[in-house]
């Protein structure tokens, strides 16, 4: 049996690696943890509009979060573990692990990240794309 989707008229081509992406995305983590901002930063002389990603990562250390693209996603994963020396009363930090992930459009680059004050901020631009017209020859043929 094959799948239907909106990208199987025959109007749209190319539209293939459109459609993984959103499955991919469908499929993502429905978890809230941990909870994350996107924000738009306006234009600038000096540079373009910025996506800033910023996720409440309180508790977690630099060596603990790592930052990567691995095909065309933004994957962030954070790694805890428990302290065994450490004799809780009560607990209601828990160490965890997360996962990530946020599918990048084509031609977003990443400007960096920073983690302060318990908040990982991960800074994007998209390049202004050049507008281009390309006029195609009509052939004659008789």
């Amino acid at each position: 049996m094959t799948r239907m989707s909106a990208f199987s008229s025959p109007l749209l081509l190319g539209f293939e690696d459109l459609e993984r992406m959103l499955d991919r995305v469908s499929k993502g983590s429905n978890d809230g943890y941990p909870p994350y901002n996107i924000e738009r930063l306006p234009k600038t002389e000096t540079r373009g509009e910025i996506i800033r990603i910023t996720l409440a990562v309180a508790g977690f250390t630099r060596d603990q979060l790592d930052v990567s693209v691995e095909e065309s996603q933004l994957v962030i994963r954070g790694r805890q573990e428990d302290d065994k020396t450490r004799q809780f009363l009560h607990r209601g930090i828990a160490a965890r692990q997360f996962q990530r992930a946020f599918v990048l459009a084509e031609g977003i680059e990443i400007l960096g990240a920073e983690l302060k004050d318990g908040l990982l901020s991960i800074d994007l631009i998209r390049p202004e794309p050049e507008r281009i017209v390309r006029r195609i020859e009509i052939d004659a043929r008789d």
